[in-house]
């Protein structure tokens, strides 16, 4: 596979996991936080960009090059913020492949009305419990 150029908006357990992930498979990965110690959960051989920022703010987008990107993952843990940033990326900077992290369920539909594609790990975890339970 090509490599990519991927934002990464969030480096919180999750965040830190798939900017590690994705920066070892050869992929150019720019990652934003508010809070510069969250890049401690980086892996030590992370080789990508780190941003100290509100990712909300376009100017904070446009610094990571947002109009370059071949992907933005928004997973931060609020929901408000990864609707935001989501709509920006792919409204204003077209990028083609955005996916966001949405707990509540209920805000899935409004996500996918904005054309965002959403993972929810409340729906995840609700249906991994329920395929554990004996029928």
């Amino acid at each position: 596979m090509a490599s990519q150029y991927i934002v990464v908006v969030g480096c919180g357990r999750l965040g830190s996991i798939l900017a590690s992930r994705l920066s070892s498979q050869g992929n150019n990965v720019v990652v934003i936080d508010p809070y510069e110690s969250s890049f401690n959960n980086l892996s030590s051989d992370f080789s990508g960009f780190q941003i100290t920022g509100d990712a909300s703010e376009i100017e904070i987008l446009r610094s990571a090059k947002a109009d370059k990107a071949d992907c933005l993952l928004a997973v931060t843990d609020k929901d408000n913020i990864n609707l935001m940033v989501a709509q920006v990326a792919k409204n204003i900077f077209q990028i083609g492949i955005v996916i966001a992290r949405v707990f509540d369920p209920a805000r899935e539909k409004i996500y996918r009305n904005f054309g965002i594609a959403t993972i929810s790990p409340t729906q995840l975890s609700a249906d991994a419990f329920m395929a554990n339970l004996p029928s």
